[in-house]
């Protein structure tokens, strides 16, 4: 497969334009609709190639800050349409976007730096994502974006579904709801390949059953949650509608910048001790940006402030997660005693203060000019010694978007046997 000659993320706009040129060069074979509308009316797209009723489901945008997908997307459909033994007895099926509200949020441009990258950020509430509604919200209450993904489901019974994510910094995990035999090794070869480091302990998927280096398999319901304290539930998101038909989802995740520390499967010395070190951090540099909140938008933290907008909404719930997190690092013992695992923990006690100041940030710079000097002085700091400590190094888009292709093409391969 040939590496995307273009070095940025694509918009949304570029994606469904894209998609329509496909189905202009391959009009027996392709067809691109609209399957739904988002809560600001956006249309959602499914680019369909191929007409077996075995299906693949491939989708991307479900998260506004993890903006790969979309180039991973483009790159799938236009092998397929090459390919033809990919089609042989299946169909595939790209979401263009799950999210197009949260992706007119956030800047998709490649960022210089993690302080760029979280001047753009934007990643909405756990309620307000279309694959993690369902974990958070009764049937009655879904927004329209999750309903239109669980209708494709239900239309396409697919026997898998990918959700390409990514993450700022770290390394390329896996996450199945059911396990793939032999995905592990060509996943672990195109990660060596293109130099990007694999995620042996991701703090997403602390304590599953292992696969292989970096494929975690979840657990099954009766299994308690690595963090009881937090509201969702990867059984109960849109990742688990699959299973209704005899299919399964894979998560391929992906990091913007590689991080030199989260691939060392080796014991760590202190696990316990250095959690609760981490969770004292979390806890004060939380407080930091609560009290920038507090004071600019008194009510925000107590539910007076539910019906601000999307940045004000993301920023107090990352917040108020904060308290039963520390709690649940420093009482909960270790789902995983590796190097690896401290180290996702510590990039994700990092992210949940930061990217609250960094949507805080946007949503107070034209209206209070010494609360966004105080947010943009701690996301400067943050991003710096966040990039600094885990010792980051740019991974390339193409690269980004290679190894995730490679990996869901193997999905589909081995799911299928």
């Amino acid at each position: 497969m040939g590496l995307l000659p273009e070095l940025r993320y694509p918009t949304v706009a570029e994606l469904v334009s894209s998609a329509r040129a496909l189905t202009v060069q391959r009009p027996g074979l392709s067809v691109l609709r609209q399957v739904g509308s988002s809560r600001a009316g956006r249309p959602l797209h499914l680019l369909s190639v191929g007409h077996a009723r075995r299906a693949v489901l491939v989708v991307a945008g479900a998260h506004a800050n993890e903006p790969a997908g979309g180039g991973t997307l483009l790159v799938l459909a236009r092998r397929v349409l090459a390919e033809s033994e990919l089609r042989n007895g299946t169909s595939w099926h790209f979401l263009l976007c799950a999210d197009p509200d949260g992706a007119s949020l956030h800047r998709t441009s490649p960022p210089h730096s993690l302080y760029d990258y979280h001047l753009g950020f934007f990643r909405p509430q756990g309620s307000e994502q279309p694959e993690w509604a369902p974990s958070v919200l009764p049937p009655g209450r879904l927004p329209p974006e999750t309903r239109a993904l669980t209708g494709v489901i239900d239309e396409l019974r697919p026997y898998l579904q990918v959700s390409l994510h990514g993450t700022d910094l770290g390394g390329s995990w896996v996450q199945l709801t059911r396990d793939v035999p032999g995905l592990a090794e060509p996943f672990a070869k195109s990660a060596a390949e293109l130099h990007i480091p694999v995620e042996t302990g991701a703090s997403d998927a602390a304590g599953w059953p292992v696969s292989g280096p970096g494929v975690r398999v979840m657990p099954a319901p009766g299994a308690g949650p690595a963090y009881p304290s937090l509201p969702d539930d990867a059984r109960h998101s849109t990742w688990y509608r699959a299973h209704r038909y005899g299919g399964l989802t894979a998560v391929v995740e992906v990091p913007m910048w590689a991080a030199a520390l989260v691939d060392d499967p080796g014991p760590h010395p202190a696990p316990a001790a250095a959690l609760r070190y981490l969770a004292d951090r979390l806890q004060r540099d939380a407080r930091k940006v609560r009290q920038v909140l507090e004071e600019a938008r008194p009510g925000a933290m107590t539910g007076a402030g539910a019906a601000g907008g999307p940045l004000l909404r993301a920023a107090a719930w990352g917040l108020e997660l904060v308290p039963g997190l520390a709690d649940d690092l420093i009482h909960t013992p270790p789902a995983d005693g590796t190097r690896a695992y401290v180290s996702s923990v510590d990039a994700f006690t990092r992210r949940v203060p930061l990217r609250a100041a960094a949507m805080l940030l946007r949503e107070l710079r034209e209206t209070d000019a010494r609360a966004a000097a105080r947010l943009d002085r701690l996301v400067a700091l943050w991003s710096d010694a966040f990039a600094v400590h885990f010792r980051a190094r740019w991974v390339p888009v193409q690269h980004q978007v290679e190894h995730q292709a490679r990996t869901v093409v193997a999905a589909a391969l081995h799911a299928r046997a």
